[in-house]
């Protein structure tokens, strides 16, 4: 997966949210001032290159949809994250969160809840 540029990350940002978009939709998304129409349409291009979009031509415009899901992106960008910063390591990741993070006693609670919650659905899984 090739990584995304900022520019490129917003603009899957409101495909995802658009569902399927028009150039027009998607510079309608950007808050004022926004960037030029060409600006966007050169990024969508890079986009479609990319194959994280792709598009249904209707006469002589283009409908945009995402290739891949923002949980399929997000999963597979916190995986190169933690390759590089945690030396692969999930439990460096989340010792990141709980050492240097300011989080307070009911974020970490939460974050226990959610851990609990997983050991019990992989326990019941495996049984």
């Amino acid at each position: 997966m090739n990584d995304l540029t900022k520019a490129e990350e917003q603009i899957m940002h409101y495909v995802w949210k658009l569902e399927k978009a028009f150039l027009k939709d998607i510079v309608q998304e950007f808050p004022e001032p926004k960037p030029a129409y060409t600006t966007i349409s050169t990024v969508v291009s890079v986009l479609v290159r990319k194959k994280y979009l792709d598009y249904k031509t209707y006469g002589k415009v283009r409908e945009y949809f995402a290739t891949i899901s923002k949980e399929k992106y997000f999963k597979q960008h916190i995986k190169q994250v933690t390759g590089k910063f945690f030396s692969g390591s999930t439990n460096n990741l989340a010792l990141f969160f709980t050492e240097k993070e300011e989080m307070n006693l009911t974020e970490l609670e939460k974050m226990k809840q959610l851990i609990e919650s997983k050991i019990e659905q992989l326990k019941e899984n495996n049984e």
